[in-house]
């Protein structure tokens, strides 16, 4: 008789990184996020429609980081021996259904929260056609303007991880109409 084992997410395996991004080790997933201090990898998409609004996933109840808060439209580990890329991908078709987009690679940054150190791989895209937030992964998920995330922001509606990337979409000039 064969039995499949289901693995539970706190035992995924995830690379740890210097704060060059360098692999140096690895990690289960629970004690990544039992505080700061061990730097793992993960991929943020933004998405922008055509009127420069982007598109948010409020995260589910039962996420262990930041339940309920607005966040990037697709965020995620990249796991062990998977590329930037292919993280990329997968994350985007699980959480919102985008399997067709252009990446732009806006940069890298680390940061720490009281639940984990990430380093962060920051991509943009132009999307307008409807996106299917997967119930599994978000609680909702819709576009935003520009003035309503302002009057958002420091106040806990968003994570620390969106405001943070937030800021570089701003300096990167990517929230104006049809920039990308």
């Amino acid at each position: 008789m064969i039995h499949s084992i289901t693995m539970h997410p706190d035992d995924e395996k995830l690379p740890l990184v210097n704060p060059r991004g360098e692999v140096v080790g690895e990690a289960f997933r629970r004690q990544c996020h039992q505080g700061p201090g061990l730097l793992h990898p993960v991929v943020h998409l933004h998405v922008i429609n055509h009127a420069g609004e982007i598109y948010l996933q409020k995260r589910s109840a039962r996420k262990d980081v930041f339940p309920r808060r607005w966040d990037t439209a697709v965020g995620g580990h990249i796991a062990c021996g998977e590329s930037i890329e292919q993280a990329l991908k997968r994350e985007a078709q699980e959480e919102i259904g985008l399997s067709e987009f252009i990446p732009k690679a806006l940069g890298t940054h680390t940061i720490d929260t009281p639940h984990e150190s990430e380093f962060v791989y920051v991509f943009v895209t132009r999307h307008d056609t409807p996106l299917r937030p997967n119930p599994d992964e978000l609680e909702d998920g819709r576009f935003w303007t520009r003035d309503a995330i302002e009057a958002s922001l420091g106040t806990g509606v968003f994570t620390p991880n969106f405001e943070k990337d937030y800021e570089l979409l701003k300096r990167a000039g990517t929230l104006q109409p049809a920039h990308l």
